[in-house]
């Protein structure tokens, strides 16, 4: 099976999105926004592996917008602009039919790159959302972060990456078919650094690697 673990299992929905529950939860922000189909442009700040993505994706989703994404690192004012072009001509100004542009490390975006973003951003013909694992007061440009929210996204707690393993002993079609024994986490947690993305690639390598039965224990 090609593809990772972390992708199998990836949330498509709010209410299977693990953490952030100031955000996410019943009464959280993000959600008072999707049920009231009224996006804003956001900014989501956090370390990495913790599900900024996967947050963008599921805003799309369950708000019925297009969704583009680009690459900060491999992105330029370009590819930018061709997607405002196609997002003037869907129309939809400040409707649901507004597209939503994720940009992937938007504090790597040059300042003219950033530039590039604002009347489409100020006139509705994309929603935004860049996520950051840096201080967006510090990386991204006055003009444009005063024209989106800025969402803190927190690392996963113990219970949350613990969460995690165990819907992927549930419901991955691979691991689940697998006798495994999570004896212990507390290694697994260590070595991921609170890294969701991480913790996941390296159980699955160790699952892949072992006889079965599997047991999982604080000696990796």
């Amino acid at each position: 099976m090609n593809e990772p673990l972390a992708e199998r299992i990836r949330p498509k929905t709010l209410d299977d999105y693990i953490s952030q529950q100031h955000l996410v939860g019943k009464n959280g922000a993000l959600t008072e926004h999707i049920k009231r189909g009224i996006i804003p442009s956001l900014i989501f700040w956090g370390p990495p592996g913790i599900g900024k993505t996967t947050l963008a994706n599921i805003i799309a989703k369950e708000s019925k917008r297009p969704f583009y994404t680009l690459s900060a690192i491999s992105s330029g004012v370009k590819d930018v602009r061709e997607i405002i072009e196609k997002a003037k001509q869907g129309g939809g100004l400040f409707t649901e039919k507004n597209p939503i542009l994720f940009i992937d490390e938007i504090h790597r975006f040059s300042k003219s790159q950033q530039d590039s973003l604002l009347g489409a951003v100020e006139k509705g013909w994309v929603t935004l959302i860049g996520a950051t694992t840096e201080n967006p007061s510090f990386e991204v440009i006055p003009a444009l972060l005063s024209r989106c929210q800025v969402y803190v996204l927190n690392s996963f707690s113990k219970k949350d990456l613990e969460d995690l393993l165990q819907r992927a002993l549930k419901e991955d079609a691979f691991i689940s078919k697998k006798n495994i024994i999570l004896e212990e986490t507390e290694a697994l947690l260590r070595v991921s650094g609170g890294d969701a993305r991480k913790l996941l690639n390296i159980f699955e390598l160790v699952v892949n690697t072992e006889k079965e039965p599997i047991r999982i224990t604080n000696d990796l």
